[in-house]
């Protein structure tokens, strides 16, 4: 694979540049882009826009910045109306340089781009799936460098359960909250510590990952719509030097799985403009903007519900279910397969189902006392040759496990939404589809051997939700999902079968 490639935003430079203290993924981004002789380059269109600056004296102090970094020139004639009509509307001069980095993006004239600008995400999602991912915040950066040139055996994080008194208030996850509450220690004392608070943990060698939750009612919440049952996150942080770990992911999901199961109307938390990558988690699922603050904290807000989830006919079918998630449509119009997954890369993708004997079953109920399984993910990426294609997106996933050494054996286990689906035919072309999600390093991918004559699938989808308990292959047989020997391509799912395999699974909602 020849060398990579990333454009840097101005918002990036300016954090990198600026005479402050450089936040640790922005440190490790350009610590590893040098170490692995990465190439980091800066559009020519960016130096046009801070060449617009009035103030002559910013301005060349800006612009020497930009020295550092190598240009990407501009595509000669290419034309604003052009952009336009490619990426949507362009009202202000900076969003035609945005456009200009998504198009140097779209003609791999860059394999990555990275920004911490939440509509500059937005825009190229909208643009297409493929394109979104290669856009990157600097922890996701740091984790694709990482995981790609510096391949290691990844602990398996758990989300655990503690009360709150028992985190002492010197950890230094709390430092940073501290700069923007500042009577925090008093807060933590008086409302978590007292109230003995229940708090989601992701410990690696201290706490990586807090999530506080609280348990509130219509006549008494900071919400701005009063439903009955509500799970406000109090707290919701990742140590500055685990980001990019997916650990803000990890804990969303265990919030998300354990409010649906347990019938909550609503979940939402506050947080500040100044976190741009939580806030476009939290609005990539679903969380509106509902409110502001005097202080200037935002509230972000996300209804739940037990009942079916109708599909909408203004939205696409993905759409729908990642903004409901984990809720997703069932209508004879569904379209659902089964994909058949040998154990490692079952392993790979859903280290929470790897039956080892120090692992306790999965409480939904969130209720502590140690880890209860490893944790993963939302958003995932699985590669594989089967030779049969898949629906549009929003179809539903059923991912069979084979034979395998380890329970569960020969059975579905999971229940994956469908984002898009790309034939790969070189090793690069798998390093840009996967994008921000990739779990392979630089071997893995090379290992496949993709050309255009044994292209690979690349599957990205979501992760709905796991079949508790698994169906087992007599099950399924007795079923009719397959017959006397299990597939080993993917397999189309009927609706009526579909039906019956999610029939009597606690998803906490009617599917």
């Amino acid at each position: 694979m020849s060398r990579q490639t990333y454009l840097i935003d101005t918002n990036v430079i300016i954090f990198l540049e600026d005479n402050r203290t450089v936040e640790p993924a922005f440190a490790a981004f350009t610590s590893l882009a040098a170490k692995h002789k990465v190439d980091i380059f800066v559009h020519e269109a960016a130096r046009d826009d801070i060449g617009r600056d009035t103030d002559a004296t910013r301005r060349r102090i800006s612009l020497s910045k930009l020295d550092k970094f190598q240009t990407l020139v501009k595509v000669r004639g290419l034309t604003a109306a052009q952009l336009q009509a490619e990426f949507g509307s362009l009202p202000r001069p900076n969003d035609v340089v945005d456009a200009t980095l998504l198009h140097a993006l779209a003609i791999r004239a860059a394999d990555f781009v990275v920004t911490q600008d939440r509509g500059f995400h937005d825009r190229a999602r909208r643009h297409s799936p493929e394109l979104g991912r290669r856009v990157l915040f600097v922890a996701d950066a740091v984790q694709l460098l990482r995981t790609t040139f510096e391949p290691v055996e990844a602990p398996v994080r758990y989300v655990e359960e503690v009360s709150a008194h028992s985190i002492p208030l010197t950890d230094t996850i709390f430092d940073s909250l501290r700069e923007d509450h500042k009577d925090f220690d008093a807060w933590w004392t008086e409302k978590c510590v007292k109230q003995h608070r229940p708090c989601w943990i992701v410990d690696d060698g201290g706490v990586a990952g807090i999530l506080v939750r609280k348990d509130e009612i219509g006549a008494d919440t900071d919400a701005t719509q009063k439903a009955a049952k509500i799970l406000k996150i109090c707290t919701f942080k990742v140590r500055p030097e685990k980001r990019g770990f997916k650990i803000g992911e990890l804990l969303l999901k265990k919030a998300f799985w354990f409010a649906q199961r347990n019938r909550y109307n609503l979940i939402y938390v506050t947080t500040f403009e100044t976190q741009p990558t939580l806030i476009d988690l939290l609005e990539y699922f679903g969380f509106q903007h509902t409110a502001t603050k005097e202080d200037e904290e935002r509230i972000y807000e996300k209804m739940l519900s037990p009942a079916a989830l109708p599909p909408v006919p203004s939205q696409s079918s993905f759409d729908t279910h990642r903004l409901n998630y984990p809720r997703f449509v069932v209508t004879e119009e569904t379209e659902a397969f089964g994909i058949p997954i040998q154990e490692a890369y079952h392993d790979v993708l859903y280290p929470d189902l790897r039956q080892l004997v120090q692992f306790e079953l999965f409480d939904p109920q969130g209720r502590g006392g140690g880890p209860k399984r490893p944790g993963n993910t939302i958003r995932k990426v699985y590669l594989c040759r089967a030779p049969s294609n898949l629906g549009a997106p929003g179809a539903l996933l059923m991912f069979y496990k084979g034979k395998s050494d380890l329970k569960p054996s020969q059975a579905i286990t999971a229940i994956g939404i469908l984002e898009d689906m790309k034939l790969a035919e070189s090793t690069r072309d798998l390093l840009l589809m996967t994008g921000g999600r990739s779990v392979y390093s630089e071997k893995d991918l090379e290992a496949w051997q993709a050309t255009p004559t044994r292209p690979v699938k690349v599957i990205n989808y979501l992760l709905a939700a796991y079949m508790e308990p698994a169906i087992p292959i007599a099950r399924l047989r007795q079923m009719g999902v397959f017959g006397a020997h299990p597939p080993q391509s993917i397999f189309r799912i009927t609706t009526a079968k579909l039906r019956q395999l999610l029939a009597g699974r606690d998803l906490g909602f009617t599917p």
